[in-house]
């Protein structure tokens, strides 16, 4: 696996972190909740050689600024708009895993015209259910209780228990690395308040607060690829079910054994399917025949006039798109 070198870019003010490789139809992944660029690194050398492919630390994560802003999911959103507009990128595949899977369904509402293809991965906003751990973090002890727990002598002491189960052939999954990666970034005050921002902003102490399954109400013309494992323990598996009720036209691929990381569990698989998802689709395909007609093109274009003139309830004003025409 060559080394992945991050560029950064200067977005309102704040450091952005991305990857840019390769050339081609452009793919931007977005990370989850804890991730950073580094959680997609085995995807990049195996499709870097056919597409473009963009991969951002998200505002508070990983090497970009983790700033006092909105951590929202709309606010990421219009984040990912202003880079691909730096990067005179028009339209791209977005592939969201986790929280970056709820980012990408409101980018996809916020900015239509510049997706070509959704890919969702154990995604966040089609249910309630979610992590005890994660639901923890929006209680007000947490504020306390994090600094504590992310605090150097007892990672250490963390780390020295995962060397002695590993003497007994203990391997720790893709899950448990991915999450002790991101959690160990947690020591940082900065990237601490940024958590807990984000975390707050898309559930509370009951669950998923964000219902980003509406947005697919809006996305008839779109193709929607969905990924899930079986051993899903952040977001379960029915959810993935559950959208493809919702929306029966969306292809949905379930990784039996992956957990919530199935694109590290089976990273040729994964982009196995991703690229014949993107071989075999284009913008615009609608659903199969015989599905129930969704409006005519007077009336998508209505429905966007209407969103860009009255955003939905908690979305910032850098949402709405402000592209020239």
């Amino acid at each position: 696996m060559s080394p992945i070198r991050p560029r950064e870019v200067s977005l309102h003010g704040h450091k952005l972190s991305y990857v840019d490789s390769g050339s081609g139809q452009a793919i931007l992944f977005v990370h989850g909740l804890l991730g950073s660029h580094r959680n997609w690194r085995h995807l990049v050398d195996r499709l870097d050689n056919t597409n473009r492919v963009i991969v951002p630390d998200l505002f508070g994560h990983g090497a970009s600024e983790k700033h006092e802003g909105d951590y929202s999911p709309s606010a990421q959103a219009a984040t990912l708009r202003d880079l691909i507009n730096r990067l005179d990128i028009d339209r791209v595949t977005i592939v969201g895993h986790s929280l970056g899977g709820g980012i990408s369904l409101a980018f996809c509402y916020l900015f239509p015209d510049r997706v070509e293809r959704l890919v969702l991965v154990g995604t966040g906003g089609l249910g309630r259910e979610v992590s005890p751990a994660l639901r923890a973090a929006t209680l007000p002890v947490a504020d306390w209780v994090l600094p504590v727990i992310a605090s150097p002598w007892v990672r250490g002491g963390a780390e020295l228990v995962g060397r002695g189960l590993s003497l007994f052939g203990w391997r720790a999954s893709h899950d448990i690395r991915a999450a002790w990666e991101g959690f160990t970034e947690l020591s940082d005050a900065d990237a601490r308040r940024a958590f807990l921002a984000t975390t707050r902003a898309v559930m509370n102490s009951h669950g998923q607060t964000i219902a980003a399954h509406e947005y697919l109400l809006e996305l008839a013309e779109l193709p929607v690829l969905v990924v899930w494992g079986t051993n899903d323990m952040v977001i379960p598996v029915d959810h993935a079910k559950r959208l493809g009720e919702l929306a029966p036209e969306c292809r949905v691929e379930i990784f039996d054994g992956a957990g919530h990381f199935p694109h590290l569990d089976r990273p040729d698989r994964f982009a196995d399917v991703l690229r014949d998802f993107m071989a075999t689709t284009e913008r615009g395909e609608g659903p199969p025949a015989g599905s129930p007609p969704t409006g005519g093109s007077a009336d998508r274009t209505a429905r966007r006039q209407a969103r860009t003139r009255s955003p939905r309830p908690g979305d910032s004003a850098a949402t709405r798109e402000d592209r020239p025409a």
